[in-house]
């Protein structure tokens, strides 16, 4: 007897609201891409540090100084500013920092830029992480990251000439990894130093962006190729700092071509693979996380998504009531784990919302697989058109003024 699929239709917005209890505290609670105010128990009278980043922790310089102050629980104000590839910058900020660099801090009234820089000085006002950037065990890991930095450049932003020149790119940047396995391999601990340091700090953002990068539009994962790096990212992600700033491959390879000035794909087999997987699943099991997925990931996914119902109806190309039933089915879906078919012509829309769910802006990795997850498998039931492509020469479908207060 062959079965039949039940189908449910669409929960109200009340009845959603009603399916998840998810709460975080933003301000004492766990690292979090939400927060305007971080006091780690204390005061705000506490309150020496304003950090300036972006809206979307796309920054990898504010990544790094984020960091940092969560692991050494300073107390900080949050300020988030427009990047150039999403927007326009807000003029009260030029007022302040005229380069419109990001990211800078406020410290006891003075602005500083430059993430180096911005280290050091926190460093001399609240201690080191560890070792201080200028100790003799961290310069030369300094000096190792920014080459890795270079190779990883040469090899994804400059469109190669012929295939030797591609391969030799990838040598080139394997040659560097290489001394980064032997620079975790020379302590007994996953870390770069014998504990969690400034120098595992300052690897952070640009290593998780080469994971997600390379692994889009070369077919190369460094995770999986590299033992001691894999090492290190479990480590990494033992720790709820990192947790909390976190970004997983989808977001990424979409943030990074508008910053990084292009990506360039090799075209190659896995290549392929990898880039249809990133963009239309599965998401489950990609090599961007790997410490096991949190009981709440469904109802976060689903309490973020009902707080900015409004505008993600309002700024979606689709029709307001078309778009909103649609939404409705996918999260009910969601929630409930049952079919729920959506209006027809309403798969560019939700594929539309799959494309811009951004990691950790919107929410944590899990959460965002799990609702990606539901949009496509909603999507798949009316039709397989897609949403309108993802800009590379900048991001102003991502403009932050619609989620400035999230």
């Amino acid at each position: 007897m062959t079965s039949i699929a039940t189908t449910i239709a669409p929960l109200s917005w009340s009845e959603l609201e009603a399916l998840t209890d998810f709460q975080t505290d933003p301000i004492n609670g766990p690292t979090n891409a939400q927060a305007h105010l971080r006091l780690f128990g204390q005061t705000e009278a506490d309150v020496r540090v304003t950090l300036y980043r972006d809206n979307h922790a796309w920054c990898p310089y504010c990544q790094k100084i984020w960091l940092w102050l969560e692991e050494k629980q300073i107390p900080y104000r949050i300020e988030k500013v427009t990047m150039f590839c999403y927007g326009e910058k807000e003029s009260w900020y030029k007022r302040k920092v005229p380069s419109g660099m990001l990211p800078a801090i406020e410290l006891d009234d003075r602005i500083i830029t430059e993430s180096d820089d911005i280290l050091i000085a926190l460093e001399q006002a609240f201690g080191c992480l560890k070792l201080g950037m200028k100790d003799p065990q961290v310069l030369p890991l300094r000096h190792l990251e920014r080459l890795l930095f270079r190779v990883w450049c040469a090899w994804l932003c400059r469109p190669a000439s012929s295939a030797r020149q591609e391969q030799g790119n990838r040598e080139q940047f394997i040659s560097v990894v290489a001394k980064v396995e032997a620079a975790l391999s020379a302590t007994p601990s996953p870390y770069f130093l014998d504990d969690f340091s400034t120098v595992d700090v300052i690897f952070t953002p640009y290593v998780e962006r080469m994971n997600a990068s390379l692994y889009y539009y070369k077919g190369y994962s460094l995770r999986q190729e590299n033992p001691r790096l894999s090492d290190w990212f479990d480590a990494m992600e033992s720790r709820p700092t990192y947790r909390g700033t976190q970004s997983d491959f989808h977001t990424h390879v979409h943030d990074l071509p508008p910053q990084m000035g292009g990506c360039w794909e090799n075209g190659e087999p896995q290549m392929q693979i990898n880039k249809a997987r990133v963009d239309r699943g599965p998401w489950e099991g990609l090599p961007d996380v790997t410490y096991p997925e949190p009981e709440t990931s469904r109802r976060e996914a689903l309490y973020r998504v009902i707080k900015h119902r409004a505008n993600i109806i309002r700024v979606n190309p689709a029709d307001d009531f078309l778009m909103d039933v649609a939404l409705r089915c996918a999260l009910t879906h969601l929630i409930t784990r049952q079919t729920c078919p959506p209006p027809s012509g309403s798969d560019v829309a939700l594929r539309y919302l799959r494309d811009r769910i951004n990691v950790p802006r919107d929410m944590s990795i899990y959460a965002a697989k799990r609702l990606r997850e539901a949009l496509e498998t909603t999507a798949a039931l009316v039709g397989d058109r897609q949403g309108s492509p993802i800009p590379v020469k900048h991001r102003r479908d991502q403009n932050p003024a619609d989620f400035a207060r999230n």
